[in-house]
């Protein structure tokens, strides 16, 4: 049996860490308690590993295929998309009366984290359809949600983005796709989306669009954009299937990873009979989207974790039984060879794999338990500071799983590459997720050019403040040298930001935000270190006095990590910090013509 996730670690990170337990204390939480959560998690394991991780080579090798008319998934897809429905998953966070679990976002992360490390491919048709329904839960209509939120509930229909089109790629801005008031209130849509996901398939009986388009006449920009309901096909008030909506495939992509998720071009309205629903104000679609966009980038960030971490299981797994070598120390050619796990460039390998993957976990979980101090409580102090570190959730795991996939290659040396070993599969769907919900750069910028000053910088104290918690928590002999070390760069990275916020005041946008890339870095550099560091002095607590070897062997490996990651990762953002500093133009100033 493949091991999807380290079940020690899962359950640590939420009931020690993050105080899983604690949410319960909430009114909208009240009926569960830690057997239910763990009945959930149970749950999710044994569909992740039955029905989703047995075909994710299978998948990958055998992808979509499109014949002119229909699009073809191999029959393993179907069959986990229903297990995946049948048990409540799609809909696990709605309200009771709506058919749902009323889950926390804690513990429904915890759950999709076995499927994003068992099959992302096939599990992406999911996300995007729950993640759909939200976005239709949050702002639609009382007959929308009527018509459509039920089926996607259930798995009968499933749902979509269309945000990107050919020319247009990220500047949403610019976006051509038009629509056109109609004398029944409905819109006509035209025009064409590409790389969306999902955008067709044979699983389910329907899909829902969320696209947006500019409404005739409209101003250009982003404040002319709306967001519209486009099913595939139209549907009766009884919920059966009417006509088709004139949304049509005009073909499949072929990516190098998450092969078994169609990636689609997709054209609305070649018929001129593209029927939409407009969904809240006319001008407000990219606002109601970004609430299905900033939950995509936290998936993105959750799957580009569990990618990295499956990668670093099955290279640990291989380190601890391939015999190779000797010790340096020993000079006997009669010795008998070493598991490569002993040799200490395999364990800095894998230490890097462990600090990049395992705090890439905490980082969405902790983003996740901030989702729940919000919307059961309407602390709003959680919200802003969820705000704030979004673009780290997306940008730091999307851009250090695929190093630790890099790394598990190297572990295994030639196997590596070979599709013996799901290593090289992993590495390929995981160099998607720097480019899937906005690139590293789009997210730097809107990090250091609007995040961070939000709400006079209110969600930037926030964070410190809980960082100088854990610092006070951590002073004692076993962590306290490496609660120093993390304090001497924090210190860096707060002086670092009040000296852009001063360039910025002063008119200095672009010598400001040039660099913005490497801001975002030292930020998620300093969080992910702050993460091991409350991980470290959390095992520390729950572990020093236990007698098992087991226990003791956990602590030390947190402590150890965390050791890495403060020593070894974290000093690298004084570099940043001198750049930035130094408002280096060196990349500013390069002309296209000099290349």
């Amino acid at each position: 049996m493949v091991q999807l996730v380290n079940e020690k670690d899962l359950n640590f990170l939420l009931y020690d860490v993050f105080k899983a337990a604690e949410l319960t204390q909430f009114p909208r939480f009240a009926e569960h308690d830690v057997v239910t959560f763990n009945s959930i998690l149970d749950t999710a394991r044994g569909i992740a590993e039955d029905f989703f991780a047995p075909h994710n080579a299978k998948a990958d090798h055998h992808e979509p295929a499109f014949d002119g008319k229909k699009v073809e998934t191999i029959p393993e897809v179907k069959t986990a998309w229903k297990q995946f429905a049948d048990a409540g998953l799609l809909c696990a966070q709605q309200n009771y009366a709506d058919g749902g679990m009323q889950l926390p976002t804690l513990i429904n992360m915890a759950a999709n984290a076995y499927f994003m490390s068992a099959n992302p491919s096939t599990v992406a048709y999911s996300f995007l359809t729950a993640a759909a329904a939200n976005l239709i839960q949050a702002f639609g209509t009382a007959e929308q949600k009527s018509a459509f939120l039920p089926h996607m509930f259930n798995g009968r229909f499933s749902g979509t983005m269309a945000m990107t089109e050919p020319n247009v790629g990220s500047s949403l801005g610019d976006l051509t796709t038009k629509a056109t008031l109609q004398d029944d209130g409905t819109y006509r849509i035209k025009g064409q989306k590409m790389f969306i996901s999902g955008g067709d398939q044979d699983i389910t009986e329907n899909i829902v669009h969320l696209v947006l388009a500019r409404i005739h006449n409209a101003p250009q920009g982003v404040k002319g954009i709306s967001l519209f309901i486009v099913p595939k096909f139209k549907v009766h008030p009884n919920g059966s299937l009417a006509e088709h909506n004139d949304v049509q495939l005009a073909g499949l992509l072929h990516k190098m990873g998450y092969r078994g998720t169609t990636s689609t071009v997709l054209n609305f309205g070649e018929q001129d009979n593209c029927t939409g629903y407009l969904i809240g104000a006319a001008g407000s679609g990219l606002k109601y989207m970004f609430k299905m966009m900033n939950e995509a980038r936290v998936g993105v960030g959750l799957g580009a974790a569990m990618i990295g971490y499956r990668g670093y299981l099955e290279s640990l797994e291989y380190a601890k039984h391939r015999p190779q070598g000797r010790i340096i120390t020993n000079k006997d050619p009669q010795a008998q060879p070493v598991s490569i796990i002993q040799h200490t460039d395999v364990k800095r390998m894998l230490l890097a794999q462990k600090s990049y993957a395992e705090g890439s976990l905490a980082l969405c979980l902790f983003a996740a338990r901030l989702i729940d101090e919000h919307q059961a409580s309407g602390y709003e102090d959680s919200a802003i500071l969820l705000d704030l570190i979004t673009p780290v959730v997306k940008s730091f795991p999307s851009a250090y799983g695929p190093k630790a996939n890099d790394l598990a290659i190297q572990v295994l040396g030639g196997a590596g590459y070979t599709r013996e070993y799901p290593l090289e599969q992993c590495y390929r769907d995981n160099r998607l997720n720097p480019i899937h919900e906005g690139t590293f750069g789009i997210q730097s910028l809107d990090l250091l050019g609007r995040k961070l000053w939000q709400h006079n910088s209110k969600g930037f104290m926030l964070l410190i403040q809980r960082m100088q918690q854990t610092l006070r928590e951590t002073q004692r002999d076993d962590l306290q040298a490496l609660a120093m070390v993390f304090k001497q760069h924090l210190d860096t990275v707060q002086k670092t930001m009040q000296f852009l916020g001063q360039t910025l005041t002063q008119g200095q946008t672009d010598l400001a935000l040039a660099n913005s890339a490497l801001y975002l870095e030292m930020m998620g550099k300093i969080i992910i270190a702050w993460l091991w560091l409350e991980m470290a002095n959390q095992a520390v607590l729950k572990y020093s006095g236990s007698s098992h070897a087991e226990d003791q062997h956990f602590m030390a490996g947190k402590v150890q990590a965390a050791q890495y990651f403060i020593r070894w990762e974290l000093p690298e953002i004084e570099h940043y910090a001198q750049l930035l500093n130094q408002l280096d133009d060196t990349c500013l100033n390069m002309q296209a013509d000099w290349f």
